[in-house]
Formats: structure tokens, sequence, C-alpha cells
């Protein structure tokens, strides 16, 4: 049998593949065999973005919580001042983090929720039918739960927004610890449905979460987005374009008192979800370049263009901006934020805020999909994914109940200058996640034991009909 040629990107490739030797990566030199290929190997598994998101808030708890707490304070609360013509800001570095950096965040949700809208699930009425109506029966059972406990006039009634999110990283990364125990099917109920939490929290922030209102900015960033809309009708394909005027719809927004985060979305929305070019364009010129078997330099740029775009925007920039999002935005987001002081964690459990979120992220998540998505089947308007039990959409429903990333954002938008019971909220958030995943992972550990098992009989009965 002949031996495969390894590619590029193998560990280890022949000699005789390169004209100059392997690029760095691909060589065998200590810190590229030892080092960057491992990290490279670890940043393409499903639950690597969940792995660093957890490392980020351990560290930030346990710097919080040790003798240099003072140094955690003094970084993130140490301002930073841009001062460049009429462009002013002094914020501090959390500041700059949730207003700044997490509109890539939320850039990239927006991108995707456009891609599903136009390609994904989101397009089939009948197979979306189900996961909206379980998203929207697991944000209103725990908002219900959360301000029965904090009714309106009392002091953590405007948190009522916080049990009702869903961390996507997080629950992707449950999923993935589970492997294959997991139907393809109940994976995208979970993220289909985590998509539409998204865009139910977003609209949440946008009308509930928003301070003093300006008219003016608020018209400015409008009119920015519908330049957006013009531009694209005119067929203007350049980034950068759409780069600045981005950028200028973030300041409006800031100015506004409307979230700057939500700029990201409204631009992901705007994003083209459709290719520019047909992929048979690509193919036939490539086929006809290719024909000499030599490209030259003209060539190998009208390939590279039109291979580019043969793929459409939003697949383009989520391909380019999630591991940017997973890897570094969201980290840094929980090592800015999750620093909270765990000595009056007994009183989370005693507290209207911290019972309210934890009895809405634990118990109402899970209960408000069930409950939803039964009565959905029953009544005919939606049908249960292939290969899922209502077991299993219990436990799908549980780990829906890791809030994280968007109620730890909400937390810091529910009670400006209010600190104990933005640290409380944070402290119910974190346990409230934990529990959500233990219980998420036992359930549907418990719900699949019994088809693992019969996989494997049935796997067993096909060896012993095969053995001679």
């Amino acid at each position: 049998m002949a031996s495969r040629q390894n590619s590029p990107h193998d560990p280890a490739p022949d000699d005789d593949l390169w004209e100059s030797g392997p690029v760095y990566i691909a060589s065998n030199k200590p810190l590229a065999r030892l080092v960057a290929r491992p990290v490279r190997e670890f940043l393409r598994v499903e639950a690597a973005g969940s792995i660093l998101l957890l490392l980020a808030a351990a560290t930030a708890l346990i710097w919080a919580n040790s003798p240099w707490a003072s140094s955690y304070d003094a970084l993130w609360h140490a301002h930073l001042v841009i001062d460049v013509g009429p462009l002013y800001l002094d914020e501090s570095i959390q500041h700059w983090v949730n207003d700044a950096l997490m509109v890539i965040f939320f850039f990239v949700v927006g991108l995707e929720i456009k891609y599903e809208l136009v390609n994904g699930d989101l397009r089939d009425p009948k197979t979306a039918a189900l996961p909206i109506i379980a998203a929207i029966g697991g944000m209103v059972v725990p908002a219900a739960l959360y301000l029965a406990l904090n009714p309106p006039g009392s002091d953590g009634n405007a948190g009522w927004g916080i049990p009702m999110a869903t961390d996507i990283a997080f629950a992707v990364g449950v999923l993935g610890v589970l492997g294959r125990r997991i139907p393809s099917a109940a994976r995208l109920f979970l993220l289909t449905l985590a998509i539409v939490d998204d865009i139910g929290a977003i609209l949440v922030i946008a009308v509930f979460y928003t301070s003093d209102l300006s008219l003016t900015w608020l018209a400015i960033a409008i009119g920015l987005l519908a330049v957006m809309v013009v531009a694209r009708l005119l067929r203007v394909w350049s980034v950068v374009v759409y780069a600045i005027l981005g950028v200028g719809v973030w300041f409006a927004l800031l100015e506004s008192g409307v979230h700057a985060t939500l700029a990201g979305v409204a631009i992901g929305l705007l994003a083209p979800a459709r290719p520019l070019l047909n992929e048979a364009v690509a193919r036939g010129y490539a086929t006809d370049a290719l024909r000499d078997r030599h490209l030259n330099p003209d060539e190998l740029a009208r390939l590279r263009f039109l291979l580019k775009e043969s793929v459409s925007v939003v697949e383009r920039l989520i391909s380019t901006l999630h591991p940017l999002s997973a890897y570094v935005v969201l980290p840094i987001f929980a090592l800015a934020n999750a620093g909270v002081e765990l000595g009056a964690i007994s009183k989370v459990f005693t507290e209207p805020v911290g019972l309210g979120i934890i009895l809405g992220l634990v118990l109402g998540k899970p209960v408000g999909i069930f409950l939803t998505s039964y009565l959905a089947v029953r009544l005919g308007v939606a049908r249960l994914p292939e290969g899922t039990s209502w077991p299993m959409v219990l436990g799908l429903g549980a780990v829906a109940g890791i809030g994280f990333t968007v109620s730890i954002f909400i937390a810091g938008l529910s009670f400006p200058g209010a600190d104990l019971l933005t640290e409380e909220a944070k402290i119910a958030i974190l346990l409230a996640s934990l529990f959500a995943a233990i219980v998420g992972v036992a359930v549907l550990l418990a719900s699949t034991s019994g088809a693992t098992e019969d996989e494997d009989d049935a796997v067993d009965e096909d060896r012993e009909t095969a053995a001679p």
C-alpha cells in the first residue's frame, strides 16, 4: 500500500513537500512540536472556548479573593482616555471591555442570527417552531420566578433580565464533553434555542436597559445604519467602508444611551448572507487557469477573488471573528467581570436577588423549556427533534440554564452604582451556571444511557454476525 503524502498542516511533513523547508509551525523545532502544534489542535476542539472562558473566570475569582485583590480592582478600574479631535472618551478599562471589546462578541452573534435566518434552521418554520417556542418559555418562566421574589419597587427588581440568558459557548462546551451521546438533532435544537435566546436578550437590553436617551445621537446611529443599507443596495463591497460606518454607529449609540454593543448586532444583521458570485464561476476559472499546470500572479489574484466571493460575507466574517470572540474577547470579559469577593456567598441563598437568579436559571430554564416544548408538540404546532426523548429535552433545558456571559453582562446593566447588588448577582450567576451544568449533564447522561447500551448491543450483534 502506498504511503500517504502529508499535507502542509500535518505535524511531521515529508521533506520533499517543501521547496524551501516547512513553515515554522510544521517544522520539527522544539517549540513548534511541543507548544505551537498542541495549542493549534486544542483550539480546534469544540469545547476549547468554554475551557478558556472557565479558566479566565476561575483566575478572576482566585485573584479577587487573594492577598492581591487590590491589584485586581486597580487594574480594571484604571481609566483609559481617548482624545482625538471631537472624539473624547474617558472610561475605566472594565467599561472599555464591556462597551467596546464586547461589540465583537455581539457582532458575531448578529452574524450567526443572520446566517440562521437566511440559510439555517430559522428560515424553516416547521424546524424552527419548537426551539423558538421553547426559548420563549425559557425566558418567561425564569423572569417570572425572579419577579416573584423581587416585585416592582424592590431594590433588585431591575435584575429580572439576568436569568433569561443562555451562554452558547458553555452550552456547546457541555454538549461537546458528552460527545456522540447527544443526537445531532438535539444539538441543533439547543443551538437554535440559544440563538433565539440571544435575540430575546438583545431586545431586552435594547428596550429595558437603556439609560437616559439622547434622540439626536440615536438618530445619527440610525442614519448611519441607513447609509449602510444604501451602500449595500448600490453594491458597495468594500469592508473598509462598512468598518468606518460601523465605528460611527458604535460611537453614536454609546452617546445616545442605548448600549453600544447593540451596534455589533445591528451591523451583523445587515451583512450579506448570500455570496456575491456563483461558486461555479470560480470552479470554471480554476479549471481553465490550471490547464497549463501553472498559475501566474494575475491568475492567482483573480482566483483568490473568485474563491473569496463564492462564500458569503457572513460566513467569512464568522469564520474569521469567531476564534477572536471565543478565545480572546470572552475570556477577557470573564477576567474583567467574574472577579467577585466570595465572603458573602451564603447571602446568595437568602437574599432575593441571588435566590431569584439561582431559581430562575437552575429551575426556571428547564421547566420553561420543557413545558412549552411539551405543549407545542401535543398541540401539533411543532415536532420533537429526531432521536430526542422528553428526558433529553429536560436535560437540554437544564444546560440552557448556564447563563454566565450574557447574564453577567445584564447584571452590570441592572444595578449601576449598586456594587453590593451587582456582586451578589454575579456570585449567584456563577453558582447557578455551575449547578445548571451539573444537573444538565446528569440528566442527559441518564436520558442517553439506555440508547448508548442499545447501540453497544447492536454493535456486538453485528460483530457476532460478521464473525466466521
